[in-house]
């Protein structure tokens, strides 16, 4: 495997690792967010779980579609699944920012 094989297996492996990480995190909100709908019922908070939820549905699916990869040994040419792995990683970044400023600000 060359250099360039090599930067994208870690690539992933960094994609993969930020995807489960914005996974725990919007569990951990919408734990919290769950908490506080039975305290207060306000439609506000039901809002929050539905953009958690759907959310969350979103990095379980990107978290699948990297780790794709790595469990079925085909090597996909010009497939969406097989390609964007930078793309996908700064995504996660991006969102693994978002949510744990997010969480700081919920937890207070």
């Amino acid at each position: 495997m060359g250099e360039f094989g090599q930067i994208s297996v870690l690539l992933i492996y960094v994609a993969l690792v930020l995807g489960v990480a914005n996974v725990c995190l919007l569990l951990g909100l919408l734990n919290a967010y769950w908490k506080t709908y039975k305290e207060v019922k306000s439609g506000f908070t039901i809002g929050l779980l539905y953009f958690a939820s759907f959310l969350l549905l979103q990095n379980i699916l990107s978290t699948l579609f990297i780790v794709l990869p790595l469990i079925i040994p085909i090597e996909f040419h010009g497939s969406e699944i097989g390609g964007p792995k930078l793309p996908l990683l700064l995504i996660n970044v991006v969102q693994l920012i978002a949510l744990s400023i997010l969480f700081k600000i919920t937890r207070k």
